[in-house]
């Protein structure tokens, strides 16, 4: 039979896809000698079989989780579920790839009633919060039952005895409790609460693996690519406890200060408590110094297996801990999310250490963390104006501004609406992830730095503020109370992740600059990088940004972006409803000094640099307003009857505008459009030329399907451009080129190439034609597509390298054996995304064109595609 059940003596560190990352680093931590409680993991090959039968732990594998357990028992010295001390486990999820807080955890399974009594005879107030705790968790957790009914439970009792921590409860408090709990069990359940240890476990372990699937799980793997296919392992260890009294406790460390990098051990501590008690941000904690203060001699051993596993991995650690009646137990360790800053200083840092090289610096960089680094700070001078209404803890740098959010869902709707959002609450929870993602920033009031809000937030790039207990929280009535003043949902507030504080209003920001570590780190990347990387820059202020941040030319202009200026959109409407050439040129000769002088001004800043230029794309209904009133208001000005007017615009409209009247085919139908842009293309480099400066002009024909097409518009414009230079008694060179952007042209790449002289894969339709839906469908059903693992991932956010990559690599393959030396480049949006980059790479393009502040990412993924693609 297949082995599916591990003991941690047969684990190491590089077995991750096998027994997850949380398993295979505790089998590494005991191979190192650190003090680790005994266990197993059930592995990543178990959860596979477990979904292919029906969601069932199949018998087989059952006898081997016993077999296992059996051998913890005689470690330990304890039965499991029996006796005065009995053996209890905790039960814990483990991807190959950390997602913290995404899917379950269960601890104290093993304890009953009987369990409970024994214990009770030795500690009670111990036994009936393991066994309170252990209730909680397994109704939540494997049986789907609502949290906050228990929660509610423990807050009354608490209200009636006046105290505010949980642990300030007495043993007849938590026995209480302990009663209320049982009782709500069965009538929500519908059952007694399971007595059978092994029960227990079995279901736990099932709940594990279906928690792989949960909605939270599978929003997290989405935005952080991880496929759905690598399942989870399940880690079951013994129990130790940091709640049994005040010499007892737990806490989280990092290696280094995920927030700032700072090569400083960096914490949070509790005594007397559990580890969910700090990671959920149900209590705020202490500073790990907390811990030096009461025991240097713990603090001490807790600093040297930072250093110790910190070198074993190469990279900073988080880790988990337990002090169990004086004795320090490690119960995790993982390579920890850190801010992008803190990232930057961290690979400096650790290259300058000797603890690693260049390269391994750059592959330990998530190239999607450098968006945060990126993100404007708040204008100095304005900070200086305004008083902070609240202060709490800087848990993920970074300025945010947004209208407070009380909801997920709302979040959700307001970045739909391309509205700014601060997530407003008591505490997140992992179910939060979507609406955090859709924010611009997270302020919780309770929680600290190593919370699920911090730790999310920072891997997020979102700017946090926890444990803000100045904020008096009303959440049914959607506002809270700060400085004397009520907020209410829909106000504007900003919070400095880098500070802790919260203010009032939308304050102003400034944009960021490449500097220090950052600038270490993307010099590093573009020695080994082989893609060069452009911008997609429609103004001269695109530009500028572009080239701040190391842009090598112009990926992308769209021609259509600068005709919606009031003075322009005219024009372009007088070209629209013009009946004749001979109208449609007098509308356009308006437009042609505009053109000219927007790209002149784009030739000027990239003074030599490439610029490509994408001719006319959308369908021209998008140009002419669709409302009657506003019909009647264009018409007027126009000096035209509403009733011609209106017409126009309905003979102008498209029932699939992604397949209908654009691209080249406008160009086709209008030619004199094509005459006017070239000339406007030429111009301006003839002017920048003659300037001295150096001008590298690629101009560009969308939505090709066919390579007659692509010569009749390639024919308009070298005559264009040709007559221009002739008249100028100049000699420019420039390149004509076409976007991949319909599949038929990738498959008859060989055929077009015979004409055009670079190809720019257009990823956005190229992806909506071959999969048959826009972006705007798919967000009508993705999320179906998600939960029934039919798309693991938003293919417009991510290349689809089975299918669009397939169409992609033919066509490189095809044009390079027609000229050889045919450009290649991608202007998608997918040109900023670090898994497409990579993939680009590999199919041989020469560059990506993104976002002119995605161009740092895009260095640093096109220098760990060269690094790590063979």
């Amino acid at each position: 039979m297949k082995k599916f059940v591990y003991l941690f003596s047969e684990g190491s560190a590089d077995k991750k896809s096998l027994l997850g990352g949380k398993g295979a680093n505790l089998c590494e931590m005991k191979l190192l000698g650190l003090p680790v409680p005994d266990g197993f993991i059930v592995s990543t090959e178990a959860c596979a079989d477990f979904y292919k039968f029906g969601q069932k732990v199949r018998e087989q594998t059952q006898e081997q989780i016993f077999k296992a357990l059996a051998v913890i028992e005689k470690t330990m010295g304890k039965k499991f579920g029996e006796g005065e001390l009995p053996l209890l486990v905790s039960v814990r999820s483990g991807s190959r790839a950390s997602m913290p807080g995404m899917m379950d955890t269960v601890l104290n399974l093993g304890m009953c009633d009987g369990s409970c009594e024994s214990l009770a005879k030795i500690n009670p107030r111990f036994a009936y919060d393991s066994y309170r705790r252990f209730i909680q968790m397994f109704a939540n957790v494997v049986m789907g039952l609502d949290r906050s009914k228990f929660e509610k439970i423990i807050d009354e009792i608490k209200a009636k005895n006046n105290i505010i921590y949980d642990s300030e409860l007495n043993a007849d408090d938590l026995k209480d409790i302990l009663t209320k709990y049982k009782a709500l069990y069965k009538t929500m359940a519908k059952e007694e609460f399971p007595q059978n240890p092994r029960e227990q476990l079995m279901r736990a372990v099932s709940a594990v693996f279906k928690s792989w699937q949960n909605p939270r799980a599978v929003v997290y793997r989405r935005l952080h690519d991880i496929p759905s296919s690598w399942g989870t392992a399940v880690s079951i260890q013994a129990m130790v406890f940091g709640n049994i009294d005040q010499t007892c406790g737990t806490g989280v460390a990092f290696s280094r200060n995920p927030s700032s990098g700072e090569n400083k051990l960096y914490g949070e501590y509790l005594l007397n408590a559990q580890g969910e008690d700090v990671v959920a941000g149900i209590r705020t904690p202490n500073p790990i110094e907390v811990l030096k203060e009461q025991s240097p001699k713990l603090f001490e051993e807790l600093m040297s297996y930072a250093r110790l596993l910190e070198t074993r991995y190469k990279d900073m650690q988080d880790m988990e801990f337990t002090i169990e009646r004086g004795k320090l137990y490690m119960l995790q360790t993982r390579n920890g999310k850190r801010t992008g800053a803190a990232a930057l200083k961290i690979a400096v840092d650790m290259v300058e250490e000797g603890l690693k090289t260049e390269k391994e610096a750059l592959l330990g960089i998530d190239p999607k963390q450098l968006d945060s680094v990126l993100h404007p700070q708040f204008e100095k001078k304005a900070l200086s104006k305004y008083t902070p209404i609240a202060s709490g803890l800087p848990a993920s740098p970074g300025a945010a501004c947004g209208k407070i959010c009380f909801d997920v869902e709302k979040c959700k709707q307001m970045k739909a609406q391309k509205i700014k959002s601060i997530l407003v609450r008591l505490e997140t929870s992992p179910e939060d992830i979507e609406g955090m993602n859709a924010s611009e920033g997270i302020l919780t009031v309770r929680g600290g730095m190593t919370s699920h809000a911090a730790v999310v937030a920072r891997g997020m790039g979102r700017a946090c503020v926890v444990g803000c207990s100045d904020l008096r929280l009303d959440e049914e009535n959607k506002q809270f109370e700060a400085g004397g003043k009520v907020y209410r949902e829909g106000d504007d507030i900003s919070i400095d992740g880098s500070t802790g504080h919260v203010y009032g209003a939308a304050l102003p920001t400034v944009e960021a600059e490449v500097s220090g570590d950052f600038a270490i780190v993307l010099g590093w990347a573009n020695k080994y990088r082989k893609l060069k990387v452009r911008a997609n820059a429609d103004t001269k202020a695109d530009a500028e940004t572009a080239l701040r941040f190391g842009a090598e030319g112009i990926g992308l202009t769209r021609t259509e972006h600068m005709f919606f200026k009031k003075e322009r959109i005219m024009a372009i409407r007088e070209m629209i409803v013009s009946s004749t050439e001979q109208q449609r040129k007098a509308a356009l000769d308006k437009i042609l000094p505009y053109q000219r002088e927007d790209f002149e001004q784009i030739f000027r800043v990239m003074n030599g640099k490439p610029v490509t230029i994408r001719l006319i794309d959308p369908p021209l209904h998008e140009f002419v307003p669709h409302e009657d009133m506003e019909i009647k208001e264009l018409a007027k000005e126009m000096k035209l009857t509403y009733k011609s007017l209106k017409q126009t615009v309905q003979s102008l409209h498209e029932f699939n505008p992604m397949m209908g009247h654009r691209g080249c085919r406008l160009i086709v139908t209008f030619p004199e459009i094509a005459v006017m842009q070239t000339q406007a293309i030429i111009e301006a480099a003839v002017a920048a030329f003659k300037a001295g400066i150096a001008v590298h002009p690629e101009i560009m024909v969308p939505l090709v399907m066919e390579r007659k097409e692509f010569r009749f518009v390639h024919d308009i414009i070298k005559k264009t451009a040709d007559e221009v230079l002739g008249r100028n008694n100049v000699n420019i060179e420039y390149t004509v080129g076409t976007m991949i952007e319909v599949p038929r042209a990738a498959l008859l790449a060989d055929e077009i190439a015979k004409e055009a002289e670079f190809f720019s894969f257009g990823t956005n339709d190229l992806t909506q034609m071959t999969f048959g839906f826009s972006r705007d469908d798919i967000g009508k059903f993705i999320g179906d597509y998600y939960s029934n693992n039919i798309l693991d991932f938003d293919p417009f956010a991510k290349i689809d390298f089975e299918g669009v990559g397939q169409l992609m690599t033919r066509a490189c393959e095809r044009g390079k054996k027609v000229r050889p030396n045919i450009e290649l480049g991608i202007c998608g949006e997918h040109g900023g995304d670090p898994a497409s980059i990579k993939f680009c790479h590999t199919i041989g393009l020469h560059y990506v064109s993104c976002s002119p502040f995605r161009v740092p990412v895009a260095i640093l993924a096109a220098a760990q595609a060269a690094l790590s693609v063979k």
